[in-house]
């Protein structure tokens, strides 16, 4: 073990002893981003959501729906930057959950109109999620959650997450005109 490396007792799930308020969320993301035009081209231009405010060519706040804001972009720190290459620590991928089905198959349609690159697509059982990465490299998840009750189960009731085949042709049909 390195000295940068510290050995912690493994815990399961069942077994933490103070679990978090049931009612905590993520509330927002704030991505590094090199070009902040470029950002706001994709998560407003093609994503679609709406510029909440803006600090000149070095901020911007971006939300769905009323909220003050769920992504934040800078170049605080990155103006000109490159995207860090792989196999560094960092961002594996900011996750956006849409509302329903047809709200993701929405998305996808965005997406394809864009001429965006997808990184895969998958059914995990608990989700439908689609995979890609921002102008910046950053990895994006763009998802929608299956009912609670409908989410596959070990015999001791755990979460039995996996990944299968997420057919986009049909999550396609899904999307309104």
């Amino acid at each position: 073990m390195s000295q940068t490396e510290t050995a912690l007792p493994a815990i399961e799930p069942q077994l933490t002893p103070r679990p978090i308020d049931p009612g905590v969320r993520i509330g927002h993301v704030h991505l590094k981003v090199a070009d902040l035009d470029r950002a706001l081209a994709f998560y407003c231009g093609v994503l679609g959501f709406e510029l909440k405010q803006r600090f000149g060519r070095e901020a911007a706040f971006l939300a769905a729906g009323g909220y003050h804001h769920h992504i934040g972009l800078n170049t605080w720190e990155s103006k000109g930057g490159s995207a860090p290459p792989p196999g560094t620590t960092g961002l594996y991928h900011v996750a956006i959950l849409y509302p329903s089905r047809a709200a993701l198959a929405d998305a996808l349609k965005r997406l394809l109109a864009a001429n965006v690159t997808l990184d895969g697509a998958a059914d995990h059982g608990v989700s439908e999620a689609i995979y890609l990465r921002d102008p910046d490299g950053n990895g994006v998840e763009l998802y929608r959650d299956l009912p609670h009750e409908e989410w596959p189960r070990n015999p001791d009731g755990t979460i039995a997450m996996v990944t299968e085949f997420l057919d986009l042709r049909a999550l396609l049909h899904e999307a309104k005109s």
